[in-house]
């Protein structure tokens, strides 16, 4: 798949890892060199998207499995929404995501088995598996200091032992589905700039 036929690229990690950064860094670097290049994220801020981060922030109770369904249909929504559905979207352009499907099997795993939460998306994966997924592998404890260092206040999944759980889910995921999915890791202990060098390599290989 070229540029003319568009690309799909997730960035994923753990929370704290940076990925939204070098989304942003990333972005500029294709756009200054006249590339087509969209960037979104998940959840969503659709109505479905917006009502999870209500539940990630305790102002509206849930449990576990109600939200890994809901962040399933925001995905779908996010896909196939027809003001900017990113299957759209990606036709002759590069979409850059802030999270996907991985980000559900790390992060539900923890409370139910991940076949399911794997099965919960597979409408999903069929609908758009990405060109590649990116994850930026950051130590867990460096990525719990930067966030308490740029917020005051913190969502049910940033804990330290619930970071170790997700790194570790991840991982998991990946050996799963190691023969469906391209999956490539990125040291993201490195200094940001040196982590979007690598990232660029990474970029220029699948161009």
């Amino acid at each position: 798949m070229g540029i003319d036929q568009g690309m799909f690229l997730v960035l994923e990690g753990i929370d704290g890892s940076g990925k939204s950064t070098q989304i942003q860094l990333l972005h500029k670097r294709l756009a200054e060199k006249n590339i087509p290049v969209v960037s979104t994220f998940e959840p969503t801020d659709g109505p479905i998207g917006s009502l999870i981060r209500k539940m990630l922030a305790g102002s509206v109770e849930t449990d576990q499995l109600t939200l890994a369904s809901l962040f399933a249909a925001d995905r779908t929504d996010h896909l196939m929404n027809r003001a900017n559905g990113v299957k759209a979207m990606v036709e002759g352009r590069i979409v850059l995501c802030d999270r996907y499907y991985f980000s559900s099997y790390a992060y539900h795993a923890q409370y139910m088995d991940l076949d399911w939460v794997i099965q919960a998306n597979a409408l999903n994966a069929k609908i758009l598996r990405p060109t590649a997924t990116l994850f930026i592998d950051v130590d867990p404890d460096v990525c719990l200091g930067r966030i308490l260092a740029a917020r005051d206040s913190l969502d049910m999944y940033e804990k330290i032992d619930i970071l170790k759980r997700v790194r570790d889910n991840y991982f998991l995921a990946f050996e799963q589905l190691k023969d469906q999915e391209n999956v490539i890791i990125v040291d993201g202990n490195k200094p940001p700039a040196r982590v979007e060098e690598n990232i660029w390599k990474i970029i220029q290989q699948l161009l």
